[in-house]
């Protein structure tokens, strides 16, 4: 898995309350001069999302994120991409003009189009891409990989293929406020305890440090987490526990330093099931996905969720992660 490289933009830091009040005349659902023009704005606007939905913004947003050059790299837009999927999802009826608001697109870009499509989870999603097909020429490669399913969709996705998944549930979550994302991150809360998978150490950690910070500020979420603990395992119970206590009292310290002793724990060792010192140079860097690990480590005490992830600061996450 390729080592993501990180800043870590968190919406809670931005102080907007996830019930901050919507427009409450028709004028105002019209997207304003500059209301998107950073991306600090748009993450204040999702954020907000699932309190007051405003889906005929979406488009707007979508051109700006493309402007701001935030759809650059796939692996660091997943909360982008699952927010777009999880408007198009909750709107239905009106999916097919919300995504032709969103072009002109560059082809680049369109490869956000095209997954927020796959991963909406309508019905109908395949007809929709192709109705779209004619105006993504250079994306006519992708769109045939996923209407003939030689590409996963969301539901199908592996969670420990990397950072972007676990970021683009959380944007599922931010824009339909439901339950299936949420108990798919519960699922795998156990694998902050894997002591043979990088991979799965990493994003069980990041899945069990987003929880915890949200579920402390999102009562919904905390009430959905309280909820999964009649439905899981005995493993994931008893991390999904802590999940819980670290959202009630606030102790976020303690999450992120067993997550960052666990990984110095497979850096130093290897994984417990072949010791090997030659590990950590091969796959070691997939750490780098624990954005929210590595902000802690460097100071950012106030994570929320998603770790957005972009470049400013990306040499000091590794040289922070790398061995000397």
């Amino acid at each position: 898995m390729r080592a993501v490289t990180a800043v870590f933009i968190t919406l809670l830091a931005f102080g907007v309350p996830a019930t901050a009040a919507a427009p409450t005349n028709k004028a105002a659902s019209v997207p304003k001069k500059g209301e998107f023009a950073s991306s600090e704005s748009i993450l204040r606007w999702i954020n907000g999302y699932r309190a007051k939905p405003e889906p005929a913004k979406a488009p707007a947003a979508a051109r700006a994120m493309s402007e701001l050059n935030l759809f650059r790299d796939l692996e660091t837009a997943g909360v982008y991409v699952g927010f777009l999927a999880g408007v198009l999802e909750t709107n239905p009826k009106k999916a097919e003009e919300l995504v032709a608001k969103m072009f002109p697109m560059p082809p680049e870009d369109q490869v956000v189009i095209v997954r927020a499509i796959a991963y909406s989870n309508l019905p109908e999603w395949k007809a929709l891409m192709l109705k779209f097909a004619e105006r993504m020429p250079a994306r006519q490669g992708l769109i045939d990989r996923f209407v003939h399913d030689k590409m996963p969709t969301l539901k199908q996705i592996s969670l420990d293929s990397g950072a972007a998944p676990l970021d683009m549930l959380w944007g599922k979550y931010f824009a339909t406020g439901s339950y299936e994302p949420v108990m798919r991150m519960v699922s795998i809360l156990e694998w902050s305890k894997d002591q043979n998978n990088v991979d799965r150490l990493t994003v069980g950690s990041m899945a069990k440090l987003t929880l915890a910070t949200n579920a402390s500020r999102d009562k919904e979420l905390m009430d959905m987490l309280k909820t999964s603990m009649k439905h899981e395992t005995k493993e994931n119970r008893a991390v999904l526990q802590e999940v819980i206590d670290a959202a009630e009292t606030f102790e976020f310290g303690r999450v992120r330093k067993e997550a960052m002793g666990a990984i110095d724990q497979l850096k130093i060792k290897g994984p417990a099931s072949a010791r090997n010192v030659q590990w950590w140079g091969t796959a070691g860097q997939t750490a780098l996905a624990l954005g929210c690990i590595v902000a802690g480590a460097m100071g950012h005490v106030e994570i929320g969720i998603p770790c957005v992830v972009g470049g400013a600061v990306s040499g000091a996450a590794l040289k922070y992660m790398t061995p000397q």
